[in-house]
């Protein structure tokens, strides 16, 4: 059974930092891609950033130039460091892996709450 589990969340003020971690456990295949998601209520869960296992990365618009995606493999562990925070970046970060196009697994999520 794979399991995600992020930490790092947090309160911050606009124009801060925050740098979220992801630790993945369990059978997971070696090339894969892990990535960031976000959600606000009311909301469609919404990608952010992802990496594969060759470190090949891909940030969606509102992101880029502020926020960077990082692995390491040796420790299942993904990272996203979140800088110049904006309180539209407010919302549940979601951790997920997906390998085989059929497997797919999420964290419990982390809070991120930025406050102007």
């Amino acid at each position: 059974q794979v399991q995600l589990v992020e930490s790092g969340g947090g309160l911050v003020q606009a124009g801060g930092s925050l740098r979220l971690s992801c630790v993945a456990s369990g059978n997971i295949f070696r090339f894969n891609v892990m990535g960031w998601y976000r959600q606000v209520p009311g909301k469609q869960r919404e990608l952010v950033a992802t990496i594969t296992t060759d470190g090949s990365t891909n940030y969606v618009d509102p992101v880029k130039d502020r926020f960077t995606i990082s692995r390491d493999n040796a420790k299942n562990t993904v990272y996203l460091q979140m800088n110049s925070l904006k309180p539209e970046d407010t919302a549940v970060y979601y951790c997920n892996v997906r390998y085989l196009t059929t497997y797919s697994y999420w964290g419990q999520g982390t809070q991120v709450t930025v406050v102007s």
